[in-house]
């Protein structure tokens, strides 16, 4: 899925919650995205990435296998405590065959390897967000009409 592509997957602009240590990850990432219909957010650490998640839906969270404050198994580990649960895609710069297994296996959607592939990017994320939509736009609905 390229940019152009994103613009065809929503009508409205979707949330996207980057957590990295990493500056340039964040710079790439806004830059990459700013002419697409995703609203991309960053996070430093698990503590800003949990407080950002507190107050705001978001379909699919990108994350740093490793962080200041933990890893992606802590971050998937208290996803799994939110309503409407994000997926979670995995970055790395040391993505191999057993991190994708592990990520798997453990429940997380994906892993990416970085640097990131931009056309990859756009189409894991988009896979991610219209599984999530599937899972959880029925629900949504069912709710508004009871």
């Amino acid at each position: 899925m390229t940019s152009k592509d994103t613009q065809t997957v929503s009508q409205r602009n979707v949330e996207l919650l980057l957590i990295s240590p990493f500056e340039e990850d964040h710079r790439h990432l806004h830059d990459k995205l700013r002419h697409s219909n995703w609203q991309p957010h960053g996070a430093r650490t698990q503590k800003e990435a949990f407080a950002f998640l507190r107050k705001s839906p978001t379909p699919v969270v990108l994350c740093e296998s490793r962080l200041p404050d933990g890893s992606w198994q802590d971050v998937l580990s208290h996803l799994a405590g939110i309503d409407r649960p994000p997926l979670l895609v995995v970055t790395s710069r040391f993505a191999d065959d057993h991190l994708w297994a592990e990520v798997l296996n453990l429940g997380g959607y994906n892993v990416l390897a970085k640097p990131l592939d931009m056309e990859e990017l756009f189409h894991v994320v988009g896979l991610a967000w219209m599984q999530w939509k599937q899972r959880w736009e029925p629900l949504r609905q069912y709710a508004m009409t009871a």
